[in-house]
């Protein structure tokens, strides 16, 4: 039996996502439309051995978009939205996941501005699931550096949710990534299903994207929620002491740290700075340093904004005065 042309299947499952049912139709009617949509589509991209055309992508995604658009019961929406981002892992060639990925960020912020305050939020809770799978695909991929290169170019160039120079793409975006990357991080090291320990995230390559456009962006309150929601409580955490440090210092270590000691816990436990399999797990103290290195770079870049300098300077010196009274 031949296969229907894939343009034709991807467009007929996005109008299954979309489907209008008549005001009659009981809700659970609704929902089996959907789960029907989502099976075929996980059967089909789990068999498929070619990267999707861009235009078949955009067609599919346009009708997820609005398929996720009506669903309008939380716990619906809640497994709604675990379900499509899991179909990024149903994908085994590497390629075709982060060309799925794309197909998403492009959707999502293609429609941002559309999204009414009364949806917003089951929106907020769709990107947080792809970040979440996101990271579970770079743990597949055991954090090859071309594939997180790869997966760091959809969300930084023209269009994506990081883009510096993009003034289109909506702030909040940005803000939202901010709140949750690293949290959705710790989740996913923490629950790895693997019979050994995941290799060792590498926070620099991470983390970079977001040093990048805290440098270059011109919106301050862009700059403000990447250095409060992600970059000071990263490097709060990773300020832990480390098991051959002085006594003195670590019990000084441990007073300023003790209440945020649970913070993050798998992503101090289990890190690296940029090459899991060479450098293997740093401990949080000497991370931290790395870290501090990396804002003290990034702020000496021609490229970033005078006010954005000064602020990353004060990071880093911050920073480098702690050790120093250690």
């Amino acid at each position: 039996m031949t296969a229907p042309p894939l343009g034709k299947y991807l467009a007929s499952t996005g109008e299954q996502f979309n489907a209008p049912l008549s005001h009659h139709t009981h809700d659970t009617q609704e929902k089996s439309v959907r789960d029907k949509a989502v099976k075929n589509l996980s059967v089909f991209l789990s068999e498929s051995t070619n990267v999707i055309p861009k235009s078949d992508l955009d067609k599919l995604w346009k009708g997820i978009f609005y398929g996720f658009w009506m669903s309008d019961k939380p716990l619906v929406q809640q497994a709604l939205a675990t379900e499509l981002a899991d179909l990024v892992l149903s994908i085994s060639q590497t390629t075709s996941a982060l060309a799925f990925l794309r197909g998403f960020w492009e959707m999502i912020v293609r429609e941002w501005s559309g999204i009414d305050r009364l949806r917003i939020d089951k929106y907020y809770m769709l990107v947080r699931r792809f970040v979440n799978a996101s990271f579970r695909l770079l743990i597949r991929a055991e954090w090859d550096a071309n594939v997180v290169d790869q997966y760091n170019d959809i969300l930084t160039t023209s269009g994506g949710p990081l883009c510096p120079s993009d003034l289109k793409v909506p702030t909040s975006l940005a803000y939202h990534l901010a709140d949750i990357y690293i949290e959705e991080l710790d989740k996913v090291l923490a629950l790895s299903t693997s019979p050994a320990d995941p290799l060792p995230a590498p926070l620099h390559p991470l983390v970079i994207p977001f040093l990048v456009l805290a440098a270059q962006t011109p919106v301050i309150m862009t700059y403000k929620r990447i250095q409060s929601a992600l970059l000071n409580p990263l490097l709060s955490a990773l300020d832990l002491p480390s098991e051959d440090e002085p006594p003195m210092s670590k019990r000084a270590r441990l007073t300023k740290t003790k209440s945020r000691s649970g913070l993050y816990s798998y992503v101090v436990s289990n890190s690296c700075y940029d090459n899991p399999k060479m450098e293997g797990k740093i401990e949080g103290p000497a991370l931290r340093k790395k870290l501090l290195r990396l804002v003290f770079e990034i702020a000496s870049r021609p490229e970033t904004r005078d006010s954005n300098r000064r602020r990353l300077y004060a990071v880093w010196k911050d920073g480098a005065d702690e050790y120093e009274e250690d």
